[in-house]
């Protein structure tokens, strides 16, 4: 009878272990509260330039960039590394600041990309050095970093625009036991380090300061508490084997034994 009783007891943990631990489709589909007929798309995202970022500035005319007027402006080159011939263009000092050839100190902190060419342009055409020219700036390192329990990924954007739902879909996704409302992204705003979480299963991300990504955002996420008690479970489970096992010998044995006995 108490072996009856004790071996009930163990069936019942066991079973409330593993209902615990069942993962729901509710707690981890994405954007649950999407409408039917959509959402506007916010066309207004768009990466702005920040201290360190690596630029690629070139001038063009009717001749070209290697035109007379605009040679002295494209004067960035290249040096040999052992993956090949990188190009090196204007570093962002601390203070948000380029110098660019003639024109001297440049504030872009701050600017689209697209705002930079415009004031390139209208700076070059004002000041009488180009009358036509064309501008196109290029951010070289866009770089956004992944840390989860599986280890850490490094995603090198190449169209200079990267949300949010764009990094979780490049770094593989997210796994069963992510908890999906503590997926934070860190992030240097006016000198100091941020934290803000975000959660995929809403579409109020959409509207987030921090969906669209910025250059050197690090994403992190947390394991959700199941996935310990499931790994829980499944040491435990070889434990109450273990002691299933003893007490079905111990049970055959004195069984045995008060046969021989009578």
């Amino acid at each position: 009878m108490y072996k009856r009783n004790l071996l009930l007891f163990i069936s019942l943990i066991a079973m409330a272990v593993v209902t615990s631990s069942c993962v729901t489709s509710r707690s981890i589909r994405y954007l649950q509260d999407m409408p039917k007929e959509g959402l506007p798309l916010n066309k207004e995202l768009e990466a702005v330039i920040v201290p360190y970022d690596e630029l690629r500035i070139r001038v063009y005319s009717d001749g070209g960039d290697e035109g007379e007027l605009v040679k002295p402006f494209n004067i960035m080159g290249s040096m040999n590394t052992n993956s090949g011939t990188r190009s090196y263009g204007y570093l962002v000092d601390v203070n948000g600041n380029i110098q660019f050839p003639i024109l001297g100190e440049l504030h872009v902190e701050g600017l689209t990309r697209l705002e930079l060419q415009e004031a390139i342009r209208t700076k070059l055409q004002n000041e009488g050095y180009v009358n036509d020219p064309m501008v196109v700036v290029r951010i070289m390192n866009f770089k956004v970093f992944i840390l989860s329990s599986t280890g850490g990924k490094v995603i090198n954007v190449t169209n200079e625009k990267c949300t949010f739902l764009e990094a979780l879909a490049m770094s593989g996704g997210l796994s069963l036991y992510t908890r999906r409302d503590r997926i934070g992204v860190m992030r240097d705003v006016n000198g100091r380090r941020v934290i803000h979480y975000l959660d995929p299963r809403s579409t109020s991300i959409f509207d987030d300061e921090f969906f669209l990504l910025q250059q050197n955002d690090i994403i992190f996420t947390e394991i959700n508490a199941r996935r310990y008690i499931t790994e829980a479970y499944s040491n435990w489970s070889l434990v109450l084997s273990a002691v299933s096992s003893v007490l079905t010998a111990i049970g055959l044995w004195t069984a045995i034994s008060n046969k021989i006995t009578n």
